[in-house]
């Protein structure tokens, strides 16, 4: 059986943090002065597609968003409040014996690194490509398949939200919309994936 690679959104599909974000993203936007979203739903809609390039359409300064996202996390010990999605770990941890793993998302590595470093996910994944490598995960998608020379056939990108599978499609990898995160089911399938899955035990048993 061929190697499989696996590309895992974080937020939404490996930890539940919509709370948390939701209510950093809204702070960080009215300290810098464009205050675009009030309600969950609001920011949701952010995800549609991609997340910093629909920030930066409705007039955010990315710079200076970002800026305040550092002064935020400084703040408080908001990884705290981060939790993985327990039914995730037994599945990526069967995953990771015969396949390589790797996370991309709008969210940044060093976040990330620090989140996983108080889960168990920690050591599952090879690489994180994280808002810094580039805002788009279009791009972290391509580098991933160049860096693993795994064909694209063979290649699959799991996410949350309909912006997720936008881009997983603009690749020509395999997308996965999995139910239990930000993004709606029936969004979820607007936005047609290749697979529609709402119980991660189902990863494993993914065609190809």
């Amino acid at each position: 059986m061929a190697t499989k690679l696996f590309l895992f959104d974080f937020d939404g599909v490996l930890v539940d943090s919509l709370d948390l974000y939701h209510r950093a993203v809204a702070w960080c936007l009215e300290k810098i002065g464009t205050p675009i979203i009030k309600t969950q739903e609001e920011y949701i809609a952010l995800f549609e597609d991609n997340f910093y390039e629909t920030m930066a359409k409705k007039g955010v300064d990315l710079d200076a968003f970002s800026a305040a996202l550092t002064e935020y996390a400084k703040s408080i010990d908001y990884y705290r409040d981060v939790k993985p999605f327990s039914a995730v770990l037994p599945v990526l941890t069967e995953l990771c014996t015969d396949n390589i793993l790797a996370i991309v998302s709008s969210n940044s590595s060093q976040t990330i690194r620090k989140i996983l470093a108080r889960s168990q996910y920690n050591g599952c994944f090879q690489d994180i490509l994280g808002s810094e490598f580039h805002l788009s995960k279009k791009i972290k998608i391509d580098h991933a398949v160049a860096t693993y020379r795994i064909s694209r056939d063979n290649t699959y990108y799991v996410g949350d939200t309909s912006g997720d599978i936008k881009e997983g499609k603009a690749s020509g990898v395999w997308t996965i919309a999995v139910t239990w995160g930000w993004h709606s089911r029936e969004m979820l399938a607007a936005a047609k994936p290749d697979f529609l899955i709402d119980d991660p035990e189902e990863l494993k048993n993914i065609p190809g």
